[in-house]
């Protein structure tokens, strides 16, 4: 219900800024779009009708669904943490005696 209304909402609002505008075939259109674009932002109704949206659809499934996933993921990132800190490290490779070959240069 609440896209249906956000949808009805802008279709309107489209629809009362175009009939305010004096069609002629000189006009850029870019400039018309980007006009209603701007409107669009600035009245504030996209922002508000998504808030809407996202509280009626994510909201409600924001306990059961999404945040048992959340913690499921967490403890096994966690477990795969504390398993790399479990496992030991291997002995370092020894330092050889012997000196670095000279490197020769081609010049």
């Amino acid at each position: 219900p609440a896209y249906q209304n956000l949808r009805q909402k802008v279709d309107n609002f489209v629809s009362t800024h175009l009939d305010k505008q004096e069609w002629n075939p000189a006009m850029n259109k870019n400039q018309l779009r980007n006009g209603l674009r701007q409107s669009v932002i600035q009245s504030g109704m996209l922002e508000a009708g998504v808030d809407r949206i996202i509280s009626q659809v994510v909201d409600p499934k924001l306990n059961h669904i999404f945040r048992p996933q959340i913690e499921r993921a967490i403890h096994e990132f966690l477990a795969a943490q504390k398993k790399e800190e479990s496992v030991p490290a291997p002995p370092p490779e020894p330092e050889s005696k012997d000196p670095p070959a000279p490197s020769q240069d081609a010049s």
